[in-house]
């Protein structure tokens, strides 16, 4: 059965196997580390037991099980590229150890996917750091560098990663997609990104075929029309674009009102869903977004001023604000294949965080 044609509906479970400082702050208190690779260094030996902790207490069963009674569909899991283990290439920030990264990731991940298919959730596999990091984020393992197309080894890894992931999962009822790379920066080539997704393509192609699962390539912070003609069929088959939408990280975005929020997400976003819909040739998902409007809980070390939309409103005008940004985002991403809640859980913002957004009404009950 082909799986590209069903409406996905889900949440990322970030945070998780890869971490991100400002979604669970705890893990990092005390410490200078900004990002996984860092934490896994300063702590060395005692980094295993409090991983394999978090990874035990941060998602469960009951955490599938609550998202299926919703009615959603799908959840999208960030991994890094040490899921299988010690065999990545070596990075200056990995220090003195050679392999700094806490093993048994993939026991977790197979754990999770047996509980998607208890549930009756889709998966879709997100190779979300890089060796080398691909972006500069925290979110793609070590914040400040971005090297990940500066070096074969590093791309070669990343496919091998991919590889692996669907030879592994190419049988599994529950694997609906390959992510290839999450958020590769907008200063990556291209044509490099462009070759890549190519490879990327034909390694998951060995096991896992077009009739059982799609392979999702991120627009690298760029205009879709740079990929105007790019993976068409009949050559590539069930192949996902993924945009990433927020409007919390730029100054215009941070200085505006409520209205401008709403009115960017039901009126521009929309233009560019029928814009994308239209020219594209692939199918589209917004793999991405949240009811963030506050950069200062988001990036723990971004610059101010901290201004956002809500900073004035009593508490009722918030939830007003929050379901009408809520509404308009949700009746644009529904014209598209498909979306993902970022985050599912975070240990510090409601607006990030989909359960409280759906306990506190900002997000429906139930996604039906």
């Amino acid at each position: 059965m082909n799986k590209s044609g069903l409406k996905l509906r889900g949440v990322n479970l970030g945070s998780w196997l890869v971490l991100e400082k400002w979604m669970v702050p705890s893990l990092f208190e005390g410490l200078a580390a900004t990002d996984e690779t860092t934490w896994c260094a300063e702590l060395g030996e005692r980094a295993g037991e409090r991983l394999r902790a978090h990874w035990n207490r941060w998602i469960t069963r009951d955490d599938f099980a609550w998202l299926a009674e919703r009615g959603l569909n799908a959840v999208r899991i960030p991994v890094g590229h040490w899921i299988f283990g010690p065999d990545y290439p070596y990075h200056p920030s990995y220090g003195e150890a050679r392999h700094p990264f806490v093993e048994g990731g993939i026991a977790v991940l197979d754990r999770a996917m047996q509980w998607a298919e208890e549930h009756g959730l889709r998966v879709v596999l997100d190779l979300h750091a890089a060796s080398g990091c691909q972006n500069g984020f925290d979110n793609g393992g070590i914040k400040d560098v971005c090297e990940w197309h500066t070096r074969p080894e590093y791309r070669e890894h990343s496919l091998s990663v991919l590889e692996r992931l669907a030879e592994r999962y190419r049988e599994h009822p529950a694997l609906h997609a390959i992510e290839v790379l999450n958020e590769p920066r907008w200063d990556v080539p291209t044509d490099y990104l462009k070759a890549y997704n190519l490879d990327a393509y034909a390694r998951i192609r060995r096991y896992c075929p077009p009739e059982r699962v799609a392979v999702v390539l991120h627009d690298g912070f760029r205009d879709f029309r740079e990929y105007l003609g790019f993976m068409q069929e009949p050559e590539y088959r069930n192949v996902i674009f993924d945009i990433h939408r927020y409007q919390c990280f730029e100054r215009g975005d941070i200085d505006m009102d409520i209205y401008g929020h709403m009115n960017k997400a039901a009126g521009i976003w929309k233009a560019e869903a029928d814009g994308i819909i239209t020219e594209l040739g692939l199918p589209t998902i917004c793999g991405e977004w949240s009811l963030g409007l506050d950069l200062k809980v988001v990036s723990l070390w971004a610059d101010g001023p901290f201004n956002h939309a809500l900073e004035h409103m009593d508490a009722f005008q918030e939830n007003v604000a929050y379901r009408g940004y809520a509404a308009a985002q949700l009746a644009t991403f529904e014209k598209y294949q498909g979306w993902f809640f970022w985050n599912y859980k975070t240990e510090t913002t409601p607006a990030w965080c989909f359960r409280d957004c759906v306990e506190r009404g900002w997000l429906p009950s139930s996604f039906a």
